[in-house]
């Protein structure tokens, strides 16, 4: 494919002259293309919603998430898999990030990494990538051969596939189950995906993981109330999450939440359905992990 023809590497005629703008110009120029990121990610809304059912359907088999990327495409689903643990009290296996060139490449540019069709392959073997899990390619051009490697072999597996590009040129060259195509147009600064592509692609990998652990229950009203109180700041959160979901005086909580050792679900149950710990840890194993449910989910201990 004649990259040149691709939306993210064309030049954007609105920047052309930004490098005789002073400052302020500059940021207005910035901020007004950025503006046109959030449009373009909603009008993947339906397709972003398919992606996530097909993520959850794969996780209430016991399957995983698997991003993978080149560039800040690769660390940015690096970024969104790591976070999902301390926020939703997940495994950290649950949800990962491969990115070409190996975790060095988080912090340094590995020049050639993403070109390597079996690089990813090789990591997915190693992590032992079935038909339950679901892989997620990042690529910004839609063309990066690291991330077609990866989403043809989880093909031959019966692993779920979706690609994340925002190139729509480059539709149907890497094969996916699902294509999330956010056309956020040219960047201000010509071929510079970090800019525009970069923040659409970190929107849609939010909602994916966040509208997925909500579906699967780590998230009550819009508190995250998997949380375990690992130090100070999650703490003093896991007890105001605890008070905002029962009405309970912050000290009860507190206790509650000792009696839970920082589980935030666990403390709540304990409140609304007067138990202790292990009565409300038996409730939430019976109703799959979802609060809702386990507050009438008959006890029959």
């Amino acid at each position: 494919m004649d990259r040149s023809k691709l939306t993210t590497e064309r030049r954007n005629r609105a920047s052309e002259g930004i490098d005789r703008l002073d400052s302020l110009g500059i940021v207005r120029l910035i901020n007004k293309q950025d503006m046109l990121i959030a449009p373009a990610v909603a009008k993947c809304a339906k397709d972003i919603a398919r992606a996530v059912d097909v993520i959850v359907e794969r996780f209430q088999r016991g399957g995983r998430l698997f991003y993978v990327g080149a560039g800040t495409s690769g660390r940015l689903g690096v970024l969104d898999a790591s976070e999902c643990p301390p926020t939703y009290g997940v495994k950290r296996t649950m949800v990962q990030g491969i990115i070409a060139g190996g975790p060095r490449a988080l912090v340094r540019s590995i020049e050639g990494a993403e070109d390597d069709p079996n690089a990813a392959v090789a990591e997915l073997k190693k992590r032992k990538l079935g038909e339950r899990d679901t892989v997620v390619g990042i690529a910004a051009s839609g063309v990066t051969p690291v991330v077609r490697g990866a989403l043809v072999y989880a093909r031959e597996l019966g692993a779920a596939t979706a690609l994340i590009t925002c190139s729509p040129e480059a539709k149907g060259h890497i094969p996916a189950g699902i294509v999330l195509n956010p056309v956020v147009g040219p960047e201000v600064v010509t071929g510079s995906t970090r800019m525009k592509a970069g923040t659409a692609t970190k929107l849609v990998l939010n909602t994916l993981t966040t509208a997925a652990m909500i579906r699967i229950g780590k998230v009550y009203g819009n508190l995250m109330v998997d949380l375990r109180a690992t130090n100070a700041k999650l703490r003093d959160r896991a007890v105001r999450i605890v008070v905002a979901a029962t009405g309970a005086p912050k000290a009860r909580a507190a206790k509650l939440l000792d009696q839970a050792d920082g589980h935030a679900k666990t403390a709540i149950l304990m409140h609304l359905r007067d138990v202790d710990a292990p009565t409300a840890r038996k409730l939430l194993k019976q109703s799959s992990g979802q609060l809702r449910a386990a507050l009438t989910f008959k006890n029959e201990m």
